[in-house]
């Protein structure tokens, strides 16, 4: 097997130039590590876990050199991570008192200048003998899609409902729509649901849930099996090591996972973004709710996340206004990936009456071909099919 079929994925967090500069020189000659991203600040835990849980790196390579207590804060915080994640002490000088501090902080391995192959072969090769156990399994091929809103009321819940129920409709394959706002969360609520199970419930099942279990939780609605929210408030933090086992059996059990979050800002809503194949920015053409989607933007690229994976819609747009998605892209520095128009009775009708968001509306159609733009299917040219667009069920507006 050769060098570049081993290397290991890592992280480098290295303020010191020179000490990167002599590091990466030996890099690619060694080919025992594959450098995914390179931090030349110490970044702050929270943002640390999010880079973990985006690019999942085998190995984090942290410079103890210009802060040693700052760098066994974060290799204590590394050491607690669960699944673990491997770490690596880097140093100029073969120095005693770092080396024991680091490996008393959780440091799995040290490596000091001139960083020769030898040494990076030796420990590559002990990381991969601890890790080989824990080398993840080949995964379902489930899509996750994940809406939050940059401002409360924007109607992000409203979106990820319909197009849980229209991917259902054009796909025919299992779907999940999961209410992840434990807060204060309405899909059960606006959906008439009747159920004495939620999401809570599986993330706080002891050990790792199986499918089959989960399979017992939901309750299902034209075809779309949900998990809602609590009835009353969750407001603890999230266990990221729980979360991940949820998620992953999820995508396990479906082809196409729905969840609806809380905020962008929220830290449960940040965690879960890390884990989906795309996330949508739910937002209205209000002036407060574009100011916070720029704040979000902004936030989400120094998280790390990739811009492609993010992408935003405008809810509510109304053409007397004047705007359209390329005169919003322009103030996001972004492109807008759609528009929903502004059909306000409709969705009072649907809150008020029980009755499910129907017909051949400006609504329903541009609501139909969101979800064929998220599938990435071509957008048919006959107008929708009023027996598809029958039966629909009772819609958030939050």
């Amino acid at each position: 097997m050769s060098l570049k079929d081993t290397s290991l994925k890592a992280l480098l967090i290295c303020p010191n130039r020179d000490l990167a500069e002599s590091f990466l020189q030996t890099v690619a000659k060694a080919g025992v590590f594959q450098i995914i991203a390179v931090l030349r600040e110490y970044p702050a835990e929270q943002v640390l876990e999010m880079r973990l849980r985006q690019s999942v790196p085998r190995i984090v390579l942290i410079d103890v050199l210009s802060d040693l207590d700052v760098a066994c804060s974060l290799l204590q915080m590394l050491a607690s991570i669960r699944p673990p994640v491997h770490s690596v002490g880097l140093h100029m000088v073969q120095d005693g008192e770092s080396i024991v501090r680091v490996l008393r902080a959780g440091a799995t391995e040290f490596l000091f200048a001139p960083f020769d192959p030898l040494s990076q072969h030796e420990v590559g090769g002990r990381i991969a003998r601890l890790s080989a156990p824990d080398l993840p399994t080949e995964r379902n091929s489930a899509a996750f899609y994940a809406f939050a809103c940059t401002k409360p009321g924007s109607g992000a819940s409203t979106i990820a409902a319909q197009s849980a129920f229209a991917i259902r409709r054009q796909t025919g394959k299992r779907v999940l729509l999961a209410d992840f706002d434990l807060a204060g969360g309405t899909i059960g609520f606006y959906l008439k649901l009747q159920s004495p199970f939620s999401l809570l419930d599986v993330l706080q099942l002891p050990g790792h849930p199986e499918p089959s279990t989960l399979d017992t939780m939901v309750t299902t609605l034209d075809g779309v099996d949900i998990l809602s929210g609590p009835e009353e408030p969750y407001l603890s933090p999230l266990d990221p090591a729980k979360l991940e086992a949820v998620l992953e059996v999820m995508r396990q059990a479906y082809d196409y996972v729905v969840l609806d979050l809380p905020t962008v800002f929220d830290r449960s809503s940040l965690l879960v973004l890390a884990h989906t194949d795309a996330g949508f920015l739910v937002t209205t053409a209000e002036l407060p709710s574009l100011h916070l989607t720029r704040k979000a933007l902004q936030m989400m690229q120094q998280l790390g996340f990739d811009h492609q994976r993010l992408r935003v819609i405008v809810n509510r747009l109304n053409r007397k206004d004047g705007l359209d998605g390329n005169d919003l892209g322009k103030m996001f520095d972004t492109a807008v990936h759609s528009t929903l128009p502004n059909d306000y009775f409709s969705l009072h009708r649907v809150v008020t009456r029980g009755e499910p968001l129907s017909g051949s509306g400006d609504l329903v159609r541009a609501l139909e071909a969101l979800t064929r733009k998220i599938l990435g299917t071509v957008p048919e040219a006959s107008p929708l099919n009023p027996a598809v667009a029958a039966g629909r069920p009772t819609l958030s507006q939050t």
